[in-house]
Protein backbone atom coordinates (compact mmCIF):
# COMPACT_ATOMS: atom_id res chain seq x y z
CA UNK A 1 0.00 0.00 0.00
CA UNK A 2 1.47 3.45 -0.92
CA UNK A 3 1.11 5.41 2.51
CA UNK A 4 2.89 8.63 1.83
CA UNK A 5 4.45 10.93 -1.69
CA UNK A 6 6.79 13.79 -1.03
CA UNK A 7 7.59 15.55 -3.92
CA UNK A 8 9.72 18.77 -3.85
CA UNK A 9 10.81 20.77 -7.01
CA UNK A 10 9.06 18.68 -9.66
CA UNK A 11 7.10 20.68 -12.36
CA UNK A 12 4.06 22.85 -10.79
CA UNK A 13 5.04 21.72 -7.29
CA UNK A 14 7.52 23.30 -4.80
CA UNK A 15 6.72 21.56 -1.74
CA UNK A 16 3.78 18.77 -0.91
CA UNK A 17 3.51 15.62 1.57
CA UNK A 18 0.68 13.27 1.02
CA UNK A 19 -0.36 10.86 3.31
CA UNK A 20 -2.52 8.07 1.53
CA UNK A 21 -4.67 5.54 3.33
CA UNK A 22 -6.95 2.35 2.40
CA UNK A 23 -9.27 2.07 0.21
CA UNK A 24 -10.44 4.25 -2.83
CA UNK A 25 -8.28 7.51 -2.69
CA UNK A 26 -9.68 10.15 -4.92
CA UNK A 27 -8.67 13.12 -6.73
CA UNK A 28 -10.16 15.76 -8.09
CA UNK A 29 -9.74 19.80 -9.50
CA UNK A 30 -10.68 21.77 -12.04
CA UNK A 31 -8.83 20.92 -15.84
CA UNK A 32 -4.82 21.75 -15.63
CA UNK A 33 -5.08 22.21 -12.04
CA UNK A 34 -2.00 19.55 -12.04
CA UNK A 35 -3.73 16.06 -10.97
CA UNK A 36 -1.22 14.73 -14.10
CA UNK A 37 1.59 15.71 -12.44
CA UNK A 38 1.04 14.06 -9.16
CA UNK A 39 1.23 10.87 -11.31
CA UNK A 40 3.73 11.98 -12.86
CA UNK A 41 5.65 11.91 -10.25
CA UNK A 42 4.80 9.08 -9.04
CA UNK A 43 5.46 7.25 -11.73
CA UNK A 44 9.28 9.34 -11.63
CA UNK A 45 9.96 7.52 -8.02
CA UNK A 46 8.91 4.23 -9.47
CA UNK A 47 11.22 4.61 -12.20
CA UNK A 48 8.58 4.79 -15.04
CA UNK A 49 9.76 6.68 -18.67
CA UNK A 50 7.78 9.82 -18.76
CA UNK A 51 8.34 13.41 -19.43
CA UNK A 52 11.84 14.67 -19.48
CA UNK A 53 11.67 18.19 -18.32
CA UNK A 54 10.88 17.28 -14.56
CA UNK A 55 12.35 19.97 -12.24
CA UNK A 56 10.29 23.27 -11.10
CA UNK A 57 11.82 26.26 -12.98
CA UNK A 58 14.52 27.64 -10.65
CA UNK A 59 15.46 24.74 -8.72
CA UNK A 60 18.45 22.96 -8.89
CA UNK A 61 16.95 19.65 -9.12
CA UNK A 62 13.63 17.75 -7.84
CA UNK A 63 12.95 14.93 -5.57
CA UNK A 64 9.96 12.36 -5.11
CA UNK A 65 10.02 10.15 -1.82
CA UNK A 66 7.91 7.29 -1.73
CA UNK A 67 6.77 5.31 1.31
CA UNK A 68 5.19 2.03 1.01
CA UNK A 69 3.57 -0.38 3.61
CA UNK A 70 5.34 -4.02 2.74
CA UNK A 71 3.90 -6.81 4.71
CA UNK A 72 5.23 -10.48 4.80
CA UNK A 73 4.88 -12.49 1.70
CA UNK A 74 4.56 -9.26 -0.84
CA UNK A 75 6.18 -10.12 -4.13
CA UNK A 76 9.01 -6.83 -3.96
CA UNK A 77 10.65 -9.11 -1.25
CA UNK A 78 11.24 -10.93 -4.19
CA UNK A 79 12.87 -8.29 -5.80
CA UNK A 80 14.65 -6.71 -3.06
CA UNK A 81 16.37 -10.25 -2.06
CA UNK A 82 17.71 -10.68 -5.76
CA UNK A 83 18.49 -7.05 -5.08
CA UNK A 84 20.63 -7.62 -2.26
CA UNK A 85 18.60 -5.37 -0.06
CA UNK A 86 17.02 -6.33 2.85
CA UNK A 87 14.14 -4.68 3.62
CA UNK A 88 11.37 -4.59 6.93
CA UNK A 89 7.66 -3.74 6.67
CA UNK A 90 8.33 -0.29 5.65
CA UNK A 91 9.47 0.58 2.20
CA UNK A 92 11.36 3.68 1.45
CA UNK A 93 11.98 4.79 -2.17
CA UNK A 94 13.93 8.10 -3.02
CA UNK A 95 14.60 9.75 -6.79
CA UNK A 96 16.48 12.70 -7.22
CA UNK A 97 16.66 14.70 -10.96
CA UNK A 98 19.06 17.36 -11.36
CA UNK A 99 18.60 19.95 -13.33
CA UNK A 100 21.01 18.59 -16.17
CA UNK A 101 18.96 15.94 -16.53
CA UNK A 102 20.92 12.98 -14.20
CA UNK A 103 18.66 11.12 -12.09
CA UNK A 104 19.74 9.12 -9.09
CA UNK A 105 18.08 6.73 -6.91
CA UNK A 106 17.94 4.71 -3.94
CA UNK A 107 15.36 2.16 -2.47
CA UNK A 108 15.98 2.03 1.94
CA UNK A 109 18.80 4.64 1.34
CA UNK A 110 20.96 1.93 -0.76
CA UNK A 111 21.42 3.40 -4.24
CA UNK A 112 19.95 1.90 -6.95
CA UNK A 113 19.55 2.00 -10.91
CA UNK A 114 15.99 2.50 -12.77
CA UNK A 115 15.82 -1.32 -13.81
CA UNK A 116 15.73 -2.22 -10.20
CA UNK A 117 12.79 0.33 -9.35
CA UNK A 118 10.79 -0.29 -12.43
CA UNK A 119 11.11 -4.25 -11.61
CA UNK A 120 9.95 -3.36 -8.22
CA UNK A 121 7.27 -0.75 -9.24
CA UNK A 122 6.03 -3.62 -10.93
CA UNK A 123 4.66 -5.48 -7.58
CA UNK A 124 3.90 -2.29 -5.86
CA UNK A 125 1.55 -0.38 -8.65
CA UNK A 126 -0.71 -0.74 -11.40
CA UNK A 127 -1.75 1.74 -13.33
CA UNK A 128 -4.95 1.95 -15.74
CA UNK A 129 -6.15 4.84 -18.39
CA UNK A 130 -7.44 5.32 -21.39
CA UNK A 131 -4.05 5.19 -22.80
CA UNK A 132 -2.57 2.33 -21.06
CA UNK A 133 -0.27 0.41 -23.23
CA UNK A 134 0.51 -2.07 -20.63
CA UNK A 135 -1.45 -4.07 -17.59
CA UNK A 136 -4.66 -5.33 -18.97
CA UNK A 137 -3.88 -3.98 -22.69
CA UNK A 138 -1.04 -6.39 -23.11
CA UNK A 139 -1.88 -9.22 -25.01
CA UNK A 140 1.13 -10.94 -23.62
CA UNK A 141 0.18 -11.47 -20.08
CA UNK A 142 -3.79 -11.98 -21.02
CA UNK A 143 -2.89 -15.62 -20.52
CA UNK A 144 -1.75 -15.53 -16.87
CA UNK A 145 -4.86 -13.15 -15.79
CA UNK A 146 -7.20 -15.48 -17.04
CA UNK A 147 -4.82 -18.30 -14.78
CA UNK A 148 -5.59 -16.22 -12.26
CA UNK A 149 -9.16 -16.08 -12.20
CA UNK A 150 -9.60 -19.41 -12.99
CA UNK A 151 -7.63 -20.71 -9.74
CA UNK A 152 -6.21 -23.97 -11.05
CA UNK A 153 -2.62 -24.08 -9.37
CA UNK A 154 -2.86 -27.65 -9.33
CA UNK A 155 -2.99 -27.92 -13.00
CA UNK A 156 -0.47 -24.97 -13.77
CA UNK A 157 2.16 -27.00 -10.85
CA UNK A 158 1.44 -29.98 -13.06
CA UNK A 159 2.28 -28.62 -16.47
CA UNK A 160 5.26 -27.18 -15.13
CA UNK A 161 6.87 -30.47 -13.16
CA UNK A 162 5.96 -31.91 -17.33
CA UNK A 163 7.39 -29.17 -19.01
CA UNK A 164 10.58 -29.62 -16.99
CA UNK A 165 10.86 -33.07 -17.36
CA UNK A 166 10.41 -33.04 -20.78
CA UNK A 167 12.98 -30.40 -21.26
CA UNK A 168 15.62 -32.34 -19.21
CA UNK A 169 15.28 -35.53 -21.31
CA UNK A 170 15.04 -33.27 -24.32
CA UNK A 171 18.61 -31.95 -23.31
CA UNK A 172 19.49 -35.10 -22.76
CA UNK A 173 18.74 -36.42 -26.29
CA UNK A 174 20.53 -33.51 -28.43
CA UNK A 175 23.62 -33.99 -25.96
CA UNK A 176 23.76 -37.42 -27.13
CA UNK A 177 22.81 -37.16 -30.28
CA UNK A 178 25.94 -34.15 -30.94
CA UNK A 179 28.20 -36.29 -28.80
CA UNK A 180 27.02 -39.38 -31.19
CA UNK A 181 27.81 -37.25 -34.44
CA UNK A 182 30.77 -36.14 -33.39
CA UNK A 183 31.91 -39.50 -32.79
CA UNK A 184 30.77 -40.67 -36.44
CA UNK A 185 32.86 -37.83 -37.97
CA UNK A 186 35.80 -39.87 -36.69
CA UNK A 187 34.49 -43.62 -36.65
CA UNK A 188 37.53 -44.63 -40.02
CA UNK A 189 39.81 -43.03 -38.00
CA UNK A 190 38.63 -44.93 -34.24
CA UNK A 191 38.44 -48.18 -36.25
CA UNK A 192 42.00 -47.59 -38.04
CA UNK A 193 43.95 -46.33 -35.08
CA UNK A 194 42.47 -49.29 -32.39
CA UNK A 195 43.19 -51.90 -34.83
CA UNK A 196 46.94 -50.96 -35.57
CA UNK A 197 47.14 -49.69 -31.48
CA UNK A 198 45.90 -53.64 -31.20
CA UNK A 199 48.05 -54.82 -33.35
CA UNK A 200 51.15 -53.84 -31.93
CA UNK A 201 49.76 -53.75 -28.21
CA UNK A 202 52.42 -51.43 -26.90
CA UNK A 203 53.08 -52.39 -23.06
CA UNK A 204 54.05 -50.04 -20.07
CA UNK A 205 57.70 -49.42 -19.91
CA UNK A 206 58.89 -51.15 -23.24
CA UNK A 207 60.24 -48.34 -24.58
CA UNK A 208 62.83 -47.86 -22.15
CA UNK A 209 63.80 -51.38 -21.84
CA UNK A 210 63.83 -52.42 -25.64
CA UNK A 211 66.24 -48.90 -25.89
CA UNK A 212 68.29 -50.52 -23.46
CA UNK A 213 68.15 -53.65 -24.85
CA UNK A 214 69.08 -52.19 -28.36
CA UNK A 215 72.12 -50.47 -26.69
CA UNK A 216 73.44 -53.51 -25.17
CA UNK A 217 73.39 -56.03 -28.30
CA UNK A 218 74.80 -52.89 -30.56
CA UNK A 219 77.88 -52.82 -27.79
CA UNK A 220 77.99 -56.17 -26.96
CA UNK A 221 80.09 -57.35 -30.61
CA UNK A 222 82.44 -54.34 -29.74
CA UNK A 223 83.05 -55.68 -26.06
CA UNK A 224 82.90 -59.52 -25.92
CA UNK A 225 86.29 -59.92 -27.42
CA UNK A 226 87.88 -57.93 -24.61
CA UNK A 227 85.65 -59.68 -22.20
CA UNK A 228 86.81 -63.25 -23.74
CA UNK A 229 90.49 -62.16 -23.33
CA UNK A 230 89.80 -61.34 -19.85
CA UNK A 231 88.06 -64.33 -19.08
CA UNK A 232 90.94 -66.37 -20.34
CA UNK A 233 93.56 -64.02 -18.61
CA UNK A 234 91.58 -65.10 -15.53
CA UNK A 235 91.63 -69.23 -16.41
CA UNK A 236 93.43 -71.85 -15.78
CA UNK A 237 95.95 -70.55 -18.65
CA UNK A 238 96.73 -67.07 -16.91
CA UNK A 239 96.05 -65.80 -13.34
CA UNK A 240 94.01 -68.65 -12.19
CA UNK A 241 97.12 -71.64 -13.74
CA UNK A 242 99.90 -69.05 -12.31
CA UNK A 243 98.12 -68.94 -8.76
CA UNK A 244 97.63 -71.84 -8.45
CA UNK A 245 100.92 -73.24 -9.24
CA UNK A 246 102.42 -70.77 -6.94
CA UNK A 247 100.45 -72.64 -4.03
CA UNK A 248 102.12 -75.75 -5.07
CA UNK A 249 105.21 -73.97 -5.12
CA UNK A 250 104.83 -72.99 -1.71
CA UNK A 251 103.11 -75.39 -0.30
CA UNK A 252 106.20 -78.09 -0.54
CA UNK A 253 108.26 -75.21 1.14
CA UNK A 254 106.20 -74.33 4.18
CA UNK A 255 106.84 -77.87 5.84
CA UNK A 256 110.44 -77.14 5.49
CA UNK A 257 110.10 -73.71 6.85
CA UNK A 258 108.05 -74.49 10.42
CA UNK A 259 104.63 -72.05 9.46
CA UNK A 260 106.43 -69.13 8.12
CA UNK A 261 103.84 -69.20 5.36
CA UNK A 262 100.89 -70.04 6.82
CA UNK A 263 99.73 -66.64 6.40
CA UNK A 264 100.67 -66.57 2.88
CA UNK A 265 99.15 -69.72 1.94
CA UNK A 266 95.74 -67.96 3.70
CA UNK A 267 96.03 -65.18 1.60
CA UNK A 268 96.45 -67.00 -1.39
CA UNK A 269 93.58 -69.28 -0.85
CA UNK A 270 91.18 -66.02 -0.59
CA UNK A 271 92.76 -64.50 -3.91
CA UNK A 272 91.84 -67.79 -5.57
CA UNK A 273 88.30 -67.68 -4.16
CA UNK A 274 88.03 -64.02 -5.07
CA UNK A 275 89.37 -64.53 -8.17
CA UNK A 276 87.07 -67.53 -8.97
CA UNK A 277 84.39 -65.03 -8.04
CA UNK A 278 85.57 -62.42 -10.87
CA UNK A 279 86.10 -64.79 -13.58
CA UNK A 280 82.43 -66.06 -13.18
CA UNK A 281 81.19 -62.60 -13.59
CA UNK A 282 83.07 -62.01 -16.74
CA UNK A 283 81.29 -65.87 -17.92
CA UNK A 284 77.97 -64.99 -16.84
CA UNK A 285 78.70 -61.41 -19.11
CA UNK A 286 80.07 -63.21 -21.73
CA UNK A 287 76.73 -65.36 -22.00
CA UNK A 288 74.94 -62.27 -21.95
CA UNK A 289 76.85 -61.05 -25.23
CA UNK A 290 76.13 -63.72 -26.91
CA UNK A 291 73.03 -63.31 -28.81
CA UNK A 292 71.07 -64.43 -32.35
CA UNK A 293 71.83 -62.05 -34.73
CA UNK A 294 68.16 -61.39 -36.03
CA UNK A 295 67.75 -60.58 -32.11
CA UNK A 296 69.10 -57.14 -32.65
CA UNK A 297 66.83 -56.21 -35.70
CA UNK A 298 63.63 -57.50 -34.23
CA UNK A 299 64.40 -55.20 -31.31
CA UNK A 300 64.98 -52.37 -33.80
CA UNK A 301 61.79 -53.09 -35.75
CA UNK A 302 59.29 -53.37 -32.65
CA UNK A 303 61.31 -50.50 -31.31
CA UNK A 304 60.90 -47.85 -33.92
CA UNK A 305 57.35 -49.26 -34.49
CA UNK A 306 56.78 -47.70 -31.28
CA UNK A 307 58.13 -44.69 -31.80
CA UNK A 308 57.01 -43.88 -34.92
CA UNK A 309 52.93 -44.79 -33.86
CA UNK A 310 53.76 -42.42 -30.94
CA UNK A 311 54.99 -39.11 -33.19
CA UNK A 312 51.61 -40.58 -35.67
CA UNK A 313 49.16 -40.05 -32.47
CA UNK A 314 51.05 -36.72 -31.31
CA UNK A 315 52.24 -38.77 -27.58
CA UNK A 316 55.00 -40.21 -26.34
CA UNK A 317 55.83 -43.71 -26.84
CA UNK A 318 54.99 -44.09 -23.05
CA UNK A 319 51.65 -43.25 -23.39
CA UNK A 320 50.86 -44.91 -26.23
CA UNK A 321 49.02 -47.47 -23.47
CA UNK A 322 46.78 -45.12 -22.32
CA UNK A 323 46.19 -43.72 -25.65
CA UNK A 324 44.63 -47.56 -26.92
CA UNK A 325 42.47 -47.43 -23.63
CA UNK A 326 40.80 -44.24 -24.57
CA UNK A 327 40.14 -45.07 -28.47
CA UNK A 328 38.75 -48.19 -27.38
CA UNK A 329 36.54 -46.73 -24.94
CA UNK A 330 35.10 -44.14 -27.22
CA UNK A 331 34.76 -46.73 -29.82
CA UNK A 332 32.59 -48.81 -27.56
CA UNK A 333 30.79 -45.31 -27.22
CA UNK A 334 30.18 -45.17 -30.65
CA UNK A 335 28.75 -49.09 -30.80
CA UNK A 336 26.79 -48.68 -28.00
CA UNK A 337 25.29 -44.81 -28.85
CA UNK A 338 22.61 -45.72 -31.37
CA UNK A 339 21.25 -48.35 -28.78
CA UNK A 340 21.54 -44.97 -26.24
CA UNK A 341 19.52 -42.96 -28.36
CA UNK A 342 16.85 -45.35 -28.94
CA UNK A 343 16.57 -45.47 -25.32
CA UNK A 344 16.54 -41.61 -25.32
CA UNK A 345 13.86 -40.90 -27.51
CA UNK A 346 11.57 -43.67 -26.50
CA UNK A 347 12.31 -41.86 -22.91
CA UNK A 348 11.36 -38.46 -24.74
CA UNK A 349 8.49 -39.60 -25.90
CA UNK A 350 7.30 -40.66 -22.84
CA UNK A 351 8.03 -37.58 -21.13
CA UNK A 352 6.14 -35.99 -23.96
CA UNK A 353 2.88 -37.36 -24.25
CA UNK A 354 2.96 -37.00 -20.32
CA UNK A 355 3.24 -33.17 -21.09
CA UNK A 356 0.60 -33.50 -23.74
CA UNK A 357 -1.81 -34.84 -21.15
CA UNK A 358 -1.02 -32.27 -18.76
CA UNK A 359 -1.29 -29.25 -20.90
CA UNK A 360 -4.60 -30.86 -22.33
CA UNK A 361 -5.70 -30.63 -18.79
CA UNK A 362 -4.72 -27.41 -18.60
CA UNK A 363 -6.39 -26.16 -22.00
CA UNK A 364 -9.72 -27.47 -21.20
CA UNK A 365 -9.76 -25.96 -17.50
CA UNK A 366 -9.41 -22.43 -19.49
CA UNK A 367 -11.40 -23.09 -21.99
CA UNK A 368 -14.09 -24.04 -19.22
CA UNK A 369 -12.84 -20.14 -17.36
CA UNK A 370 -13.20 -18.23 -20.50
CA UNK A 371 -16.65 -19.11 -20.33
CA UNK A 372 -17.00 -17.92 -16.75
CA UNK A 373 -14.74 -14.76 -17.39
CA UNK A 374 -16.90 -13.71 -20.35
CA UNK A 375 -20.14 -14.49 -18.16
CA UNK A 376 -19.13 -12.29 -15.31
CA UNK A 377 -17.66 -9.75 -17.68
CA UNK A 378 -21.15 -9.49 -19.49
CA UNK A 379 -22.49 -8.91 -16.30
CA UNK A 380 -20.36 -6.11 -14.98
CA UNK A 381 -20.60 -4.65 -18.50
CA UNK A 382 -24.37 -3.85 -18.76
CA UNK A 383 -24.64 -1.30 -15.73
CA UNK A 384 -21.61 0.03 -17.46
CA UNK A 385 -23.76 0.98 -20.23
CA UNK A 386 -22.01 -1.45 -22.82
CA UNK A 387 -24.50 -3.85 -22.69
CA UNK A 388 -24.37 -4.34 -26.30
CA UNK A 389 -20.93 -4.79 -26.22
CA UNK A 390 -19.46 -8.69 -26.52
CA UNK A 391 -16.65 -9.21 -24.37
CA UNK A 392 -14.77 -12.76 -25.53
CA UNK A 393 -11.76 -14.76 -24.34
CA UNK A 394 -9.94 -16.35 -27.26
CA UNK A 395 -8.06 -19.32 -26.65
CA UNK A 396 -5.93 -21.54 -29.56
CA UNK A 397 -2.84 -23.02 -30.11
CA UNK A 398 0.25 -21.55 -28.45
CA UNK A 399 3.74 -22.48 -28.59
CA UNK A 400 4.10 -25.06 -25.86
CA UNK A 401 6.16 -23.61 -22.77
CA UNK A 402 6.37 -24.33 -19.01
CA UNK A 403 2.55 -22.72 -18.64
CA UNK A 404 1.19 -25.04 -21.57
CA UNK A 405 0.26 -24.83 -25.03
CA UNK A 406 -2.15 -21.79 -25.44
CA UNK A 407 -2.29 -18.15 -26.82
CA UNK A 408 -5.09 -16.42 -25.33
CA UNK A 409 -6.58 -13.40 -25.87
CA UNK A 410 -9.02 -10.73 -24.51
CA UNK A 411 -11.42 -8.83 -27.67
CA UNK A 412 -14.14 -7.31 -27.70
CA UNK A 413 -17.20 -6.26 -30.04
CA UNK A 414 -18.86 -3.21 -28.84
CA UNK A 415 -21.29 -3.06 -31.39
CA UNK A 416 -24.12 -6.28 -32.35
CA UNK A 417 -22.81 -7.95 -35.95
CA UNK A 418 -19.45 -5.67 -35.71
CA UNK A 419 -15.93 -7.93 -35.74
CA UNK A 420 -13.96 -8.65 -32.40
CA UNK A 421 -10.62 -7.22 -32.12
CA UNK A 422 -8.55 -6.23 -28.94
CA UNK A 423 -9.62 -3.94 -26.52
CA UNK A 424 -7.29 -0.97 -27.27
CA UNK A 425 -7.96 -1.49 -31.44
CA UNK A 426 -11.72 -1.76 -31.05
CA UNK A 427 -13.03 0.31 -27.69
CA UNK A 428 -13.29 4.18 -27.81
CA UNK A 429 -11.74 6.41 -24.85
CA UNK A 430 -14.31 6.15 -22.84
CA UNK A 431 -15.33 2.83 -23.91
CA UNK A 432 -11.78 0.98 -23.13
CA UNK A 433 -11.76 2.35 -19.63
CA UNK A 434 -14.64 0.93 -18.56
CA UNK A 435 -13.72 -2.00 -20.30
CA UNK A 436 -10.42 -1.92 -18.06
CA UNK A 437 -12.43 -1.27 -15.10
CA UNK A 438 -14.91 -4.25 -16.03
CA UNK A 439 -12.46 -6.46 -16.19
CA UNK A 440 -10.27 -5.79 -13.08
CA UNK A 441 -12.97 -6.19 -10.69
CA UNK A 442 -13.74 -9.88 -12.72
CA UNK A 443 -10.15 -10.21 -12.07
CA UNK A 444 -9.81 -8.65 -8.55
CA UNK A 445 -7.94 -12.04 -7.49
CA UNK A 446 -4.62 -11.39 -6.00
CA UNK A 447 -4.39 -7.30 -6.38
CA UNK A 448 -4.34 -6.95 -2.54
CA UNK A 449 -0.97 -6.96 -2.77
CA UNK A 450 -1.18 -3.78 -5.43
CA UNK A 451 -2.25 -0.23 -5.08
CA UNK A 452 -4.22 0.13 -8.46
CA UNK A 453 -4.17 4.11 -10.22
CA UNK A 454 -7.08 4.49 -12.17
CA UNK A 455 -6.13 7.79 -14.53
CA UNK A 456 -9.62 9.64 -15.52
CA UNK A 457 -11.30 6.54 -16.69
CA UNK A 458 -14.74 7.89 -16.26
CA UNK A 459 -14.11 9.92 -18.74
CA UNK A 460 -17.00 10.75 -21.68
CA UNK A 461 -19.57 9.06 -18.89
CA UNK A 462 -22.17 10.52 -16.98
CA UNK A 463 -25.49 9.91 -14.80
CA UNK A 464 -26.22 6.02 -13.84
CA UNK A 465 -23.08 4.92 -15.82
CA UNK A 466 -20.49 7.45 -13.63
CA UNK A 467 -22.37 6.13 -10.60
CA UNK A 468 -21.80 2.40 -11.33
CA UNK A 469 -18.44 3.05 -12.30
CA UNK A 470 -17.94 4.46 -9.17
CA UNK A 471 -19.64 1.39 -7.07
CA UNK A 472 -17.33 -1.08 -8.88
CA UNK A 473 -14.23 1.31 -7.85
CA UNK A 474 -15.35 1.22 -4.42
CA UNK A 475 -15.45 -2.65 -4.82
CA UNK A 476 -12.11 -2.91 -5.62
CA UNK A 477 -11.12 -0.66 -3.52
CA UNK A 478 -12.67 -3.34 -0.73
CA UNK A 479 -9.70 -5.84 -1.21
CA UNK A 480 -6.51 -3.35 -2.64
CA UNK A 481 -5.86 0.62 -1.98
CA UNK A 482 -7.31 2.08 -4.89
CA UNK A 483 -5.87 6.17 -6.62
CA UNK A 484 -8.59 7.46 -8.77
CA UNK A 485 -8.23 10.87 -10.45
CA UNK A 486 -11.88 11.92 -11.68
CA UNK A 487 -13.81 14.33 -12.97
CA UNK A 488 -17.07 12.73 -11.92
CA UNK A 489 -18.86 13.75 -9.17
CA UNK A 490 -20.37 10.00 -9.02
CA UNK A 491 -17.40 8.88 -8.69
CA UNK A 492 -15.70 11.35 -6.32
CA UNK A 493 -18.51 11.02 -3.97
CA UNK A 494 -17.42 7.24 -3.74
CA UNK A 495 -14.28 7.89 -2.00
CA UNK A 496 -13.04 6.69 1.22
CA UNK A 497 -10.33 10.01 1.28
CA UNK A 498 -10.89 12.85 -0.78
CA UNK A 499 -7.64 15.13 -2.57
CA UNK A 500 -8.20 18.02 -3.84
CA UNK A 501 -5.78 19.31 -6.32
CA UNK A 502 -5.64 22.81 -7.15
CA UNK A 503 -3.46 25.65 -8.77
CA UNK A 504 -2.89 29.18 -7.92
CA UNK A 505 -0.15 31.96 -9.29
CA UNK A 506 2.17 33.86 -6.81
CA UNK A 507 4.42 36.41 -7.73
CA UNK A 508 4.45 35.38 -11.14
CA UNK A 509 5.55 31.72 -10.54
CA UNK A 510 2.44 29.04 -11.34
CA UNK A 511 1.87 26.20 -8.36
CA UNK A 512 -0.13 23.09 -7.82
CA UNK A 513 -1.17 22.18 -4.18
CA UNK A 514 -2.53 19.69 -3.43
CA UNK A 515 -5.35 18.87 0.18
CA UNK A 516 -7.22 16.48 1.93
CA UNK A 517 -10.93 17.59 2.28
CA UNK A 518 -12.54 17.13 5.55
CA UNK A 519 -16.00 16.15 4.76
CA UNK A 520 -17.53 19.63 4.48
CA UNK A 521 -15.29 20.68 2.03
CA UNK A 522 -15.82 17.44 0.17
CA UNK A 523 -19.11 18.90 -0.14
CA UNK A 524 -18.53 22.07 -1.88
CA UNK A 525 -15.56 20.44 -3.94
CA UNK A 526 -18.49 17.95 -5.38
CA UNK A 527 -21.19 20.50 -5.71
CA UNK A 528 -18.29 22.52 -7.86
CA UNK A 529 -17.96 19.24 -9.98
CA UNK A 530 -21.74 19.40 -10.20
CA UNK A 531 -22.45 22.82 -11.18
CA UNK A 532 -19.17 24.78 -12.76
CA UNK A 533 -17.74 27.85 -11.54
CA UNK A 534 -20.90 29.01 -9.38
CA UNK A 535 -21.81 26.80 -6.57
CA UNK A 536 -25.49 26.99 -5.59
CA UNK A 537 -27.03 25.35 -2.86
CA UNK A 538 -28.90 23.14 -5.14
CA UNK A 539 -25.25 21.76 -6.31
CA UNK A 540 -24.82 21.50 -2.37
CA UNK A 541 -27.92 19.43 -2.14
CA UNK A 542 -27.25 17.08 -5.03
CA UNK A 543 -23.95 16.66 -3.67
CA UNK A 544 -25.02 15.86 -0.14
CA UNK A 545 -27.25 12.97 -1.99
CA UNK A 546 -24.08 11.42 -3.65
CA UNK A 547 -22.11 11.08 -0.35
CA UNK A 548 -24.93 9.81 1.17
CA UNK A 549 -24.68 6.66 -1.54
Amino acid sequence: MLRALDIRDMLLIDRLELEFRPGLNVLTGETGAGKSILLDCLGFVLGWRGRAELVRKGADQGEVTAVFDLPAGHPAHAVLAEAGIEAGDELLLRRVNARDGRKTAWINDRRVSGDVLRQLSATLVELHGQHDDGGLLNARGHRALLDAFAGHDGLMAAVRKAWAARSAVARKLDAARMQLQAVKGEEDFLRHAVAELDKLDPQPGEEAELDSRRRTMQAAEKIRADVARALQALGPEGAEGAMRDADRWLQGAAEKVEGQLEPTLSALDRALIELGEAASGVERLLDALSFDPGALEDCEERLFALRGLARKHGVTAEALPALAGDLRARLAALDAGEDGIAALEAEAAAAGAAYDRAAAELSAARRDAAVRLDRAMATELAPLKLDRAVFETRIGPGDPGPEGSDAVAFTVATNPGAPAGPLDRIASGGELSRFLLALKVVLARGSDTLTLIFDEIDRGVGGATADAVGRRLATLAGTAQVLVVTHSPQVAARGGHHFRVAKSVEDGMTTSRVAALAEAERVDEIARMIAGAEVTEAARAAARDLLKG
